[in-house]
């Protein structure tokens, strides 16, 4: 069976933990459901509540990923992990970006619980799926490059990625991740790197899953207490 491992980060990183939501039989709709939409609704309404006037730095999930960045060397304010774009959105007075259902989702949940999700397609993955220090060779086209941006995006030393056996699939831990295609089977990262549940976010995304998406999953969470988890 493949694994889920993140043995190399935990000496340095020892509160990042990860839980793996793994999606099978997905039937992913184009449009939010009703539910969905009131559900997405009432989550930015809170967020505004909860986080408006208050500082992006003083935001528990937001601050334990700034250090976490600092920690790996990437200093610069336009190098932000996953979570700040959508909460910063929110707080501008914009709705979440329309996608897909399972984007949506976990766009959702990520305001929600202050941690970085991410999505891929399970069928696109080769081997074990690991949060790793980069290496030698490691290499990156940026799904998210600009115009005039060269999308071939080599790591830097001691950067963290996100990678299955052949390539990455995300630079700077969690900044950038292709989630678009339309799956029918896919592999859902829920990270921390400070307080908070990532198994009750696995939960709830997974609760959302079976209603919005149908199909079936399981989840498994990875920690410094057990780095290495089968999936």
């Amino acid at each position: 069976m493949p694994k889920l491992v993140i043995a190399d980060l935990t000496p340095k990183f020892p509160d990042f933990r990860v839980a793996l939501v793994v999606a099978e039989g997905l039937a992913i709709a184009e449009e939010r459901s009703p539910i969905l939409e009131n559900e997405i609704a009432a989550a930015e309404a809170r967020c505004r509540e909860r986080w408006s006037g208050v500082e992006l730095s003083a935001i528990p999930g937001v601050a334990a990923w700034r250090a976490a960045y600092r920690a790996f060397g990437i200093k610069k304010t336009s190098h932000r992990s996953s979570v700040e774009r959508p909460i910063t959105r929110v707080l501008a007075g914009d709705r979440l970006p329309r996608v897909n259902a399972l984007v949506d989702l976990y766009n959702m949940v990520s305001i929600e619980s202050g941690f970085c999700l991410g999505c891929d397609d399970l069928d696109a993955i080769a081997g074990d799926l690991a949060f790793r220090f980069a290496r030698p060779g490691d290499t990156f086209i940026d799904m998210g490059a600009g115009d005039g941006e060269d999308p071939s995006d080599p790591s830097k030393h001691g950067e963290v990625v996100y990678a299955d056996a052949n390539h990455m699939f995300c630079r700077r831990w969690n900044r950038r991740e292709d989630a678009r295609s339309l799956a029918r089977r896919a592999v859902l990262t829920v990270q921390s790197n400070g307080s908070g549940e990532v198994a009750a976010a696995a939960r709830r995304i997974a609760e959302g899953i079976a209603h919005e998406c149908g199909g079936s999953y399981r989840i498994v969470v990875a920690d410094r207490q057990t780095p290495i988890r089968e999936f």
